[in-house]
């Protein structure tokens, strides 16, 4: 199991989960109810799965195809540590990989 660690764009929540090697990290996200909307529903179409990866673990990802980071170019917020949750598979070596929901993210299933 890989643990995931999201933290409130606000820095106050924290919650971790755990999730088995191979899942999407927008799926995982989704299901433990984080506000990530994956419009596109992972198709690379849209920016509403945007996450910031702790500076610490960024360099642990593969790195963002050429595509992804057009769309990054889209989000609201975006860093140097951004990336879209569609993008990030778990892998081995990805343990405690901690993300930060960013504030203007949007949740279209909430309403």
């Amino acid at each position: 199991m890989t643990r995931i660690i999201f933290v409130s764009a606000d820095g106050e929540r924290r919650q971790e989960v755990d999730a088995p090697p191979g899942s999407v990290l927008l799926d995982v996200a989704q299901a433990a109810g984080q506000p990530l909307e994956g419009t596109c529903e992972g198709q690379m179409a849209c920016s509403t799965c945007h996450v910031i990866v702790d500076a610490q673990d960024f360099s642990r990802l593969p790195r963002a195809s050429e595509d992804e980071e057009d769309m990054l170019d889209l989000a609201a917020a975006a860093t140097r540590t951004s990336r879209l949750a569609c993008q990030i598979v778990l892998a081995d070596g990805l343990d405690s990989l901690t993300v930060r929901i960013p504030g203007e993210s949007y949740n279209m299933q909430g309403m």
